[in-house]
This record gives C-alpha cells, sequence and structure tokens, in this order.
C-alpha cells in the first residue's frame, strides 16, 4: 500500500499587490499554521520517504515553518515546477510517476489542483473526511490518502481512502 499525503500551502500575503503571484509569501497566520502543522507531525511521528513540492515562496516558506516546528526533516525535498499551478491530471501523472522504492510521499502545493486530486484519488469514506475536503480544502491542510495500489504506476481514481484530514485550526 502506499500513502500520499497532500498539504497545502499555508496562508500568503497579499500586502504587497504589485508581487507575482509566484512570489507572495506567508502571512503571519501562515507562519504561525505551518509551525503549528510541523509540531503536529511531529507528535504523530509522521516521516515521509519524499517530499515533492511546488517551487513557489509561499511553499517554500511552508516547508520552513513545517521545519520550525517539526525539526530537520529526515527525509529529501524535491521542488517540481508543474506543481505550481497545476491541474489533477498534471498532480496524477506527478504521482504515477513516482518511484516504487517511495512507499510515503508528502505532496505540497496549490488549489484548486490539491483539492480536485484529493476528490479524484478518493471515494467516500463514511466518515465524512471526502466531503470536508472537496467542498474546501484550506491552507495548511493536511490530508492522508492510503492508495490501495501496490505501485505508484497503478493509482487510478477512487483508489484511495481518506484516512486522515488534519486542520490547523482544528489543533488549537
Amino acid at each position: 500500500m502506499k500513502k500520499l499525503i497532500v498539504l497545502r500551502h499555508a496562508k500568503s500575503s497579499w500586502t504587497e499587490p504589485n508581487t507575482d503571484d509566484f512570489d507572495r509569501p506567508l502571512n503571519e497566520r501562515g507562519w504561525k499554521a505551518a509551525r503549528r502543522m510541523g509540531r503536529e507531525l511531529k507528535h504523530r511521528k509522521m516521516s515521509f520517504d519524499l517530499c515533492v513540492a511546488s517551487p513557489a515562496e509561499r511553499v517554500r516558506e511552508t516547508l520552513d515553518g513545517l521545519a520550525e516546528g517539526y525539526g530537520d526533516f529526515p527525509f529529501p525535498v524535491r521542488f517540481e515546477p508543474q506543481i505550481y499551478l497545476a491541474d489533477t491530471v498534471t498532480l496524477m501523472e506527478l504521482v504515477q510517476h513516482l518511484a516504487d522504492d517511495l512507499e510515503t510521499v508528502l505532496l505540497v502545493g496549490h488549489n484548486p489542483g490539491l483539492e480536485r486530486l484529493l476528490a479524484l484519488l478518493t471515494h467516500d469514506d463514511g466518515r465524512g473526511l471526502r466531503d470536508r475536503v472537496t467542498n474546501k480544502f484550506p491552507t495548511a491542510a493536511l490530508a492522508v490518502i492510503e492508495l490501495a495500489a501496490i505501485s505508484w504506476t497503478a493509482v487510478e481514481p477512487a483508489d484511495g481512502r481518506l484516512a486522515e484530514l488534519i486542520l490547523p485550526k482544528e489543533l488549537d
């Protein structure tokens, strides 16, 4: 079984209207949420074989905040330009091209692509988690998808179960 952990970047700043979207940093609320999520991941002893992330500034800063709460990452981080503003097809292709020796992968990026990927990959879980993320996958939210596939290339729509949903606002 493969696990895909999906994290949306934390809340970004809109205080500098002339800043290019790619270069927007986190705001204070975003930094706080990223650190809180890092502490929560450490508390739950969550680790990953690899993190693949958008290179956008708000994602980089989300990972910096996560590391402040988690500590040094015991896994590599690989920035993938195609994740920035990716649609579901692009994200699905990225997942299906992951190396099969990876069991648990953290994917960090943006909506609406991540929200739509969660809807595509999961089926109704009976606990309402899928409905919650398909209606709104908030900033700094993390979803754990357990996939039935034993190979990333075999991942198909509705193949996964949303096992966990962690929202920073529910941690305070």
